[in-house]
């Protein structure tokens, strides 16, 4: 347990450093543990401040704190606002930095107070040599859910970090993640080896002020999509599991509404997604429409929608991005525009991201052609699997298991968006958590004519109150009918 003087150090450095005098639920227990000297598995839920819980206790320890991070585009935003906020001791180490910039980092190393590294880049001989001679006090994996194989977002290099952990003698570790089910939670503790001494965060990944709808759709669902904005307003997010539908979509939103909307995506230019999201917060682009690349590391408060075109492969890959709604707690919308047959997509995206038997014993058997597996998941899950020596009669069985997963997460989504039942408690359902306190406005299923959840904002946050505030807005989009064709 803290004491009297070292929570006064705590909150003495939230106000010092971040500007706040109160911590979200969940912060504090993470801050405790690592100050207290035990690992740590946090999950909170989008949005509620993952990153001060080790940010803060950094400042109260000595040694370097060492983040990895899956994702290049949201490791460096972090940097970025690390540095606008005043924090000139923070590099990032990744495959984005030119020679020159890389070789200055690495002399400087053992100067930074916060290291953000790639997992790819922490395998590489020169740089684990340079990170054994640090004092590292503490050592983030951020999106820890990516070494789970069962994972919405299994990573191969991400299953080489508890080896890769025991060479730099086995620091002070933190888990962080948003949304993991129980057993990806455990497979993420054995991996990293932190078992023996750790504590659990684990919040609901409930977000109250967000309801969840549903509008089914029949080859109408480009009107109904256009509609649905028009009543929405500004600041929402579209997903789309398509790059060229949804740059189409930002174009004929453009051309249909007053809105100012652009397509983000994996292939748009490094410098044009820094602008385009440099524009939505600061309130001068109003839609994006993105695959699932955009979205980690936006700290946007007032996104009021998140709408999703194209039904999301699993539930943690929805929560996560929905969450991205109403982080001021002034309410939003989660709407999953449905068209039945909308699964074939994900069957098909799932069955492109995993290799095939052929393919599989053909990079067993001519591994030094790997290359030829023109799909960058493919190669990187083959890749892995020869170089732990798996044999390949074991790997097509993981495989196969894995396939036969990734399907009934996908029929866990067709459940959510056909079922009758409470939209929340089905995706709560899936997490192994109950919910006591659920009204009518929660969700599509809960309530006809759903309202703002004014009452569950959080104290000391104030409403909107403008004449034409979003309680009017989105009162005219909630006399919708979720099955407009009857």
């Amino acid at each position: 347990m803290m004491n009297e003087i070292m929570e006064k150090k705590i909150y003495d450095m939230l106000a010092l450093k971040f500007g706040f005098n109160a911590l979200r639920p969940g912060q504090k227990e993470a801050i405790e543990a690592a100050l207290t000297g035990y690992h740590s598995l946090v999950m909170l839920p989008t949005g509620t401040g993952k990153s001060l819980c080790y940010q803060l206790p950094s400042y109260l320890m000595k040694g370097t704190t060492l983040v990895i991070s899956p994702l290049l585009s949201l490791m460096e935003d972090q940097v970025e606002n690390m540095k606008k906020n005043g924090e000139k001791s923070v590099v990032a180490l990744n495959s984005h930095m030119s020679a020159n910039d890389k070789k200055r980092a690495l002399k400087l190393l053992d100067t930074y107070k916060f290291i953000y590294i790639s997992p790819e880049m922490l395998q590489q001989e020169r740089i684990m040599g340079r990170l054994k001679k640090i004092d590292i006090s503490l050592l983030v994996v951020d999106e820890a859910h990516c070494i789970s194989q069962w994972g919405m977002d299994f990573r191969p290099d991400y299953l080489k970090i508890g080896d890769l952990r025991q060479e730099l003698s086995e620091p002070l570790t933190m888990a962080l993640t948003a949304t993991a089910v129980k057993s990806v939670r455990k497979e993420i503790i054995e991996n990293l080896n932190i078992g023996s001494y750790i504590k659990k965060v684990i919040y609901s990944v409930d977000r109250p002020t967000i309801q969840f709808r549903v509008e089914m759709c029949s080859g109408n669902k480009n009107i109904r999509l256009i509609e649905a904005l028009k009543t929405f307003g500004s600041s929402g997010i579209v997903y789309f599991s398509s790059k060229k539908l949804a740059e189409k979509m930002a174009k004929i939103i453009r051309e249909t509404t007053d809105f100012s909307a652009e397509s983000y995506h994996s292939e748009i230019e490094t410098k044009d997604k820094k602008k385009i999201q440099a524009q939505f917060l600061d309130n001068k682009l109003d839609i994006i429409c993105a695959t699932s690349a955009f979205g980690m590391g936006i700290d946007k408060p007032d996104i009021r929608y998140v709408i999703h075109y194209h039904m999301p492969s699993n539930p943690e890959m929805y929560l996560q991005e929905v969450g991205r709604a109403s982080r001021d707690k002034k309410g939003g919308v989660a709407l999953l525009l449905y068209e039945p047959g909308d699964e074939y997509l994900q069957e098909k995206l799932q069955k492109e991201s995993l290799p095939e038997e052929p393919e599989l014993r053909y990079a067993y058997k001519y591994p030094e052609k790997l290359k030829e597996l023109k799909d960058d998941s493919k190669m990187r899950l083959a890749n892995y699997f020869i170089s732990q020596r798996i044999p390949v009669n074991q790997v097509i069985e993981l495989i196969e298991k894995r396939k036969r997963y990734k399907k009934r997460q996908l029929e866990v989504m067709v459940h959510y968006a056909l079922s009758n039942k409470c939209k929340r408690l089905l995706l709560l359902e899936y997490f192994n958590e109950k919910i006591e306190d659920r009204e009518g406005m929660c969700c599509s299923n809960c309530g006809n004519n759903l309202s703002l959840p004014y009452d569950r904002v959080e104290p000391n946050v104030s409403v909107i109150d403008k004449k034409e505030g979003w309680e009017i807005i989105f009162n005219k989009l909630f006399n919708f009918s979720s099955h407009p064709e009857k």
